[in-house]
């Protein structure tokens, strides 16, 4: 129930598959020049490419800029992720 309440709207722009905007996003599970990982509201969200960089990040508001060449967009299931509850950040700054 306390999932529901802390929806926000997701939306996925992407603009000739080199820059995109993400809304809804829940954390950012991991991240490299290959690939990025985000959990958002519909569920893992799985970013495939090259030179893929993360410009802006704010979770706060739940929104993430990407550069980079986009391959492909794979949703999944975000249910085992948040089961284990640590977030990429909070392993960083162990």
């Amino acid at each position: 129930m306390e999932e529901k309440l802390n929806r926000r709207p997701h939306r996925m722009e992407l603009e000739n598959r080199g820059a995109g905007r993400i809304t809804g996003i829940q954390d950012v599970v991991s991240f490299d020049e290959n690939q990025v990982v985000l959990d958002t509201d519909m569920g893992l969200l799985t970013i495939k490419g090259k030179n893929l960089h993360v410009s802006r990040l704010t979770l706060e508001k739940g929104e993430v800029d990407i550069e980079g060449n986009v391959d492909s967009l794979t949703y999944s299931s975000n249910a085992s992720y948040r089961k284990s509850g640590e977030s990429l950040l909070s392993r960083l700054f162990k």
